[in-house]
């Protein structure tokens, strides 16, 4: 029986490999795609890392370039290749995960390659980019146009001309509606309105505050209460294209109406593409054999399993804090449910005859 598998090489399963590779364990680690680098390659073109390269990088590597500058998509996937280099882990691509089992000795991990894995311990860190969250609305299986989702968007090279309607007030509905309104005709339709928050302040970026303040590391429950929403952060450009009517807001619409959409106050709008930027949720279904999901999330207390002792997780969004989910915040979850995790494994050979 092997001590650890981890589910999911992107930043999440590094920080996991590297953190138990400083309890002496060298977890094997399986990654669905060709290369160890999670979800960013399927990003949309344009995007940048909210948070300045000093505040991005992982333990035992800084992140290169211009401490200040904003990172592009493509530079996190080169720095992901190379962080690969300070992890000690057998590394398996191009394997998918199908099920995690429970076993008597500990768990059974299988995959699309035909491999049955029997582990101590289980790291869940396939994040949520896989299982993209689209709401169901009445008509919507009737709407002519075409319907997509963020996960789905590229570019706005292909929606010239168009008439686009971009659901959800968050940081990517704002920057992609933003992006499209330079080819198209757009209204962001959110729930509420956008709540902006400046990128810089007395000459920082705001990460520098988060750091400084420990913001960064409260509690998740204070900080949904405090935000009371979601946020946008900013340059200036977003609000400015708002208020200045470039990108128009209209509380979200009620329905579909075949090629239209119907706002609250019954207007019937055109639409070619709507586009849903409605967030994500844990792409666990893996899991679903143990019977520990609750409508399709992991019960957890800092990313420990409530229901199976020797599985944590990393990569929960607000998992332990506001950055956990993040390069420069997934290594904190991840040595704490390491710490956990080496301790149930050194306890599981005297029960389950692990090496």
């Amino acid at each position: 029986m092997n001590d650890v598998v981890i589910i999911g090489g992107g930043q999440s399963g590094l920080c996991a490999a590297r953190a138990l590779n400083q309890h002496g364990i060298r977890p094997i680690l399986l990654e669905a795609g060709a290369e160890p680098t999670g979800s960013w390659p399927g990003y949309y073109d344009s995007l940048t890392v909210f948070s300045p390269a000093r505040y991005s990088g992982m333990p035992g590597r800084p992140f290169p370039g211009e401490p200040d500058g904003y990172p592009h998509r493509d530079e996190v996937v080169a720095y992901l290749r190379r962080y690969t280099e300070t992890v000690d882990a057998d590394l398996r691509t191009s394997t998918t995960v199908t099920a995690v089992e429970s076993t008597s000795g500990g768990f059974l991990v299988r995959t699309t390659t035909g491999e049955e894995i029997p582990a101590a311990g289980v790291v869940a860190a396939t994040g949520s980019f896989g299982n993209p969250h689209r709401p169901e609305l009445p008509g919507q299986d009737g709407f002519t146009g075409q319907l997509l989702h963020v996960a789905d968007y590229r570019n706005p090279k292909s929606h010239h001309g168009e008439r686009v309607v971009v659901v959800g007030g968050g940081n990517s509905g704002v920057q992609v509606a933003y992006e499209l309104a330079e080819v198209a005709d757009v209204t962001l339709a959110t729930r509420a309105p956008v709540n902006f928050l400046p990128q810089r302040r007395d000459g920082h970026d705001l990460h520098h505050w988060l750091v400084e303040s420990g913001f960064d590391q409260l509690p998740p429950q204070w900080l949904v209460h405090y935000l009371g929403g979601p946020l946008v952060m900013d340059t200036g450009d977003y609000r400015a294209a708002i208020e200045g009517g470039r990108l128009r807001r209209r509380d979200m619409f009620t329905a579909f109406d075949g090629s239209h959409v119907v706002w609250p106050d019954g207007e019937r709008e055109h639409a070619d593409t709507v586009l849903f930027a409605t967030g994500y949720r844990p792409d666990l279904g893996y899991l679903e054999p143990l019977g520990t999901l609750r409508d399709g999330l992991p019960p957890h207390t800092g990313g420990l399993s409530m229901t199976h002792p020797g599985l944590v997780y990393v990569g929960l969004e607000f998992q332990r804090s506001f950055a956990s989910n993040t390069l420069r915040g997934a290594h904190r979850d991840a040595a704490h449910v390491a710490e956990a995790l080496v301790a149930h494994v050194r306890d599981a050979p005297a029960t389950a005859g692990v090496r």
